[in-house]
């Protein structure tokens, strides 16, 4: 049963509320304005080269899956990686190989004794362009659109990286020394989700392992809404086969009575939701509720560019479908194309079937219900297989820390407004490595990727300014954790 009680994310003291950054009597943030000002006007100065450093990243075609790009792009991209933050100032920076065989880059640079140490996480692989076609400009040059920077990367995650650089150069310009003990990695097939990094984790935490967790591969609420994530659905993800016939047969002589795997498919997965469209699956609780950051439905509309008349799936608030309950997708189906196809009764279908699964609902216990409720949905005695693809545990992060006050404090001092707390459809299975492998660190999920950035679809695009004030909110939780850790 999905736990929708108790703590949760946005309820409660709000990091950022209370005792403000330039209020009150806190030391080391009161007495900084000056030091945040120039800060800023640093990283003003450091945005040109910003856009040149991402210009050169979004130029390299890093997608981690030998089928589609050389390996050697991922290869260039690492290097790359590896000597802007040995620039910046981090020590032994150095490209690891991880079992799935990217190569994750890592790197160091000790604080202060007896300060904290943060470590800064992004990805460097990238999605694949898919329809080339239907970008506006080439996905791997870096174009200026309307006050957007557009290209494959751009936001997820190379933008992030950019963000770091900035952050780091801004805060050297102030001094040679840094606040904080720093690690840093890289990761290189974050999109393959063949788990490189959380192997590598498990093997070298001493790589890892710091105070605050600073994971580099979410972004605010919308531009200009300082937030945080702290929810992640995971999932469980199935192939269910359907035979019902030796082989094809000729539909008019033999349609009618003949079981139509296909038929069959369809009706199975016509079943996993109910009238309004929203996820049921039994054995899942699909009734859990989200209680904070909201989502309204005419944003989300627009960010998921629903069409005109199309009303959406389910019940309850646009938060709660996303974040709070599972949700099932169809990702393919195995079946014969309109052009080419016979006029045959088929024999055997298949589909790829993925369920996002919500914070408090065990994965392996979901994919336990969806293979048991495709299983019993079989029509006519349809012979049916499922095939386990894969899971990924949910995540929710504890959000109480030092680390957080800290990070609320940064946000609200860099956007003028106070930390949200947001949920996040999708999954990051690091996370979890993370948490089990650093069990005291705080995990703070943050970055520049907005909605409007489509990551993950033609025209991926960042906002500048995303990256300027994130570039700060980082530079600023740095100076402010060390003070007050």
């Amino acid at each position: 049963m999905a736990d929708t009680t108790g703590d949760r994310p946005g309820t409660g003291d709000r990091p950022g509320t209370g005792d403000r950054p330039g209020t009150g009597d806190r030391p080391g943030i009161g007495d900084r304005s000056d030091t945040g000002a120039a800060l800023a006007e640093r990283i003003d100065t450091l945005m040109p080269r910003a856009k040149a450093d991402l210009a050169e990243l979004v130029a390299i075609p890093s997608v981690a899956d030998p089928r589609q790009f050389p390996p050697e792009e991922c290869h260039r991209a690492a290097r790359w990686v590896a000597d802007a933050f040995t620039e910046a100032g981090l020590l032994d920076v150095r490209l690891e190989e991880t079992p799935d065989g990217s190569h994750a880059v890592v790197g160091h640079r000790p604080g202060p004794e007896g300060s904290p140490t943060v470590l800064l996480y992004c990805h460097y692989d990238v999605q694949p362009p898919l329809d080339e076609a239907a970008w506006n400009s080439p996905p791997f040059t870096l174009t200026e659109r309307d006050g957007r920077w557009y290209g494959r990367g751009s936001a997820d995650c190379k933008g992030n990286i950019v963000m770091h650089l900035t952050a780091l150069r801004a805060l050297r310009a102030l001094g040679d020394d840094l606040p904080v003990g720093l690690k840093f990695v890289a990761e290189g097939s974050e999109e393959q989700g063949t788990g490189g990094l959380e192997a590598y984790v498990a093997a070298h935490p001493g790589d890892i392992c710091a105070d605050a967790l600073l994971i580099c591969d979410t972004g605010n609420a919308a531009v200009g809404r300082p937030t945080a994530t702290t929810a992640l659905r995971g999932l469980a993800n199935v192939v269910v086969t359907v035979s019902t016939l030796g082989g094809d047969l000729h539909s008019g002589m033999f349609g009618g009575p003949a079981p139509d795997a296909l038929a069959a498919l369809i009706q199975m997965l016509s079943t996993l939701r109910g009238p309004d469209g929203g996820t049921r699956i039994d054995g899942l609780d699909c009734t859990g509720t989200w209680t904070g950051v909201p989502y309204a439905e005419e944003q989300f509309r627009a960010d998921a560019s629903v069409l005109d008349g199309v009303r959406l799936t389910g019940s309850g608030s646009v938060a709660d479908r996303l974040w709070a309950r599972p949700a099932v997708t169809v990702l393919g189906i195995d079946c014969a194309p309109v052009v080419g196809s016979a006029a045959a009764v088929p024999a055997r279908a298949r589909a790829r079937v993925s369920l996002r699964v919500p914070p408090g609902t065990d994965s392996d216990a979901a994919l336990a219900a969806l293979t048991a409720h495709l299983t019993a949905a079989a029509p006519w005695g349809a012979r049916v297989s499922i095939e386990k693809e894969g899971t990924g545990s949910p995540f929710r992060a504890a959000t109480d820390g030092p680390a957080y006050r800290a990070m609320g404090r940064a946000m609200e001092q860099a956007y003028g407004r106070p930390m949200e707390f947001l949920g996040q459809g999708g999954s990051i299975p690091l996370c979890n490595v993370l948490a089990e492998t650093c069990p005291d660190a705080e995990i703070i999920l943050m970055g520049v990727e907005e909605p409007r950035c489509l990551i993950h679809a033609p025209d991926e695009s960042v906002d500048p300014t995303e990256i300027r004030n994130m570039a700060l909110v980082e530079a600023l939780f740095l100076l402010d954790y060390a003070a007050n850790h």
